[in-house]
């Protein structure tokens, strides 16, 4: 019966994934089409690239189903190491072209992609195998923590110098949610999220352009056509939806008032086309992805597996909340995409990677209850 459940929870976990790609695929298209037919010449050319992702995520998914769960335990270190360095690249020169004031893509051989994406899923993967070893460790201040300290501080130094404040504040909270969930010392724990706040506001404070960010979010009128203009016309987009939207397809915000229309805004698209009603729906389903992974993660016998699943939930949750929270008006801008939704190749793949490693997990262990009966 446990087990038949746990299926069920799996399945409705993946339907759930699926819904929101559809949708993604959706409003990926409505919010692009206007801009891709005037800068690429095809109204379906950022639609075809997501769809090509989606094709690129099912196969990595369904190659991750031949690999054993050992093969993430043994070598999370190494595909670690190998995401940082790939990651590191785009800080050298040649590799790495700047794209609106930020060297995060690699162009090789004519194939650009963001290898802090493909970080995300192996910092999970790392963290969780590094925090599992450690379950029983007596020396948890030399063992532990320092290390772990040590992980998150190389990790946001190379993506900081991108610079991709987003991703590093969202890794880091991650990374110390699984810690939390690792039941180590609590005193500890405070200590290690108190030291955070001064290290984030200091990095605020060093760059200019950040602290202008704050203005901005605190009052985006004070520079309507300037500063203010995206967040601005980010809510004029949210506010035309009213109860059920002007339609699909019907947004006025896409025609070049809304930058970013569907990438880090898609929400606005959403919430203009398929007004409170729709935006409802869409909350939900990320509300029904977080419990689910949540209840999976929480049937898992080992801490590996345990973190992992949490882990990948997190991330994709708090990316998810991030980035509505951007568009409302309620964070500062960031670099973040809705996960599953927004257009972007690389996130779609690496976000399909860790929905394929939480299958494998589950039903490895599944399996092995099987086998033991």
């Amino acid at each position: 019966m446990m087990i038949k459940r746990k299926t069920i929870t799996l399945q409705l976990l993946l339907a759930t994934v699926f819904l929101l790609i559809i949708i993604g695929f959706i409003f990926v298209y409505s919010a692009s089409s206007v801009f891709a037919l005037e800068k690429c010449n095809s109204a379906h050319y950022f639609i075809k690239k997501q769809f090509f992702g989606f094709l690129l995520g099912t196969f990595a998914f369904c190659c991750i189903q031949l690999l054993p769960v050992s093969l993430y335990k043994r070598y999370s270190f190494l595909f670690f190491a190998g995401a940082l360095i790939l990651t590191g690249l785009t800080l050298v020169p040649g590799f790495a072209p700047s794209i609106h004031g930020a060297k995060r893509w690699l162009s090789l051989g004519g194939f650009r992609f963001q290898p802090s994406e493909l970080l995300k899923v192996v910092f999970v993967l790392y963290i969780a195998s590094f925090l599992a070893k450690r379950e029983y460790s007596r020396s948890l201040l030399k063992s532990v923590y320092i290390p772990f300290l040590a992980i998150i501080g190389i990790t946001s130094m190379v993506l900081l110098a991108q610079p991709d404040f987003g991703q590093t504040v969202t890794l880091a909270c991650t990374g110390i949610l699984l810690l939390f969930i690792s039941h180590f010392h609590t005193n500890y724990f405070a200590f290690m999220g108190l030291s955070i706040i001064p290290i984030l506001g200091l990095l605020i404070l060093l760059k200019p352009y950040r602290v202008k960010r704050i203005f901005t979010y605190l009052n985006p009128w004070a520079d309507p056509k300037g500063a203010g203009f995206q967040i601005i016309q980010s809510l004029i987009a949210i506010g035309s939806g009213h109860t059920i939207g002007l339609g699909l397809g019907a947004s006025k915000q896409k025609f070049f008032y809304l930058p970013m229309q569907h990438t880090d805004f898609i929400f606005s698209i959403i919430a203009e086309e398929t007004g409170f009603i729709g935006s409802i729906i869409l909350l939900f389903l990320f509300f029904l992805f977080l419990f689910l992974g949540l209840k999976l993660a929480t049937n898992q016998e080992d801490l590996f597996s345990l973190l992992v699943i949490s882990g990948y939930v997190l991330l994709i949750s708090l990316q998810g909340l991030i980035n509505i929270s951007v568009a409302i008006g309620l964070l500062p801008t960031k670099g973040i995409g809705l996960p599953f939704v927004s257009y972007g190749n690389t996130a779609l793949v690496c976000n399909i990677i860790m929905i394929g490693i939480i299958f494998k997990l589950v039903r490895a262990q599944q399996k092995t209850k099987i086998c033991y009966v």
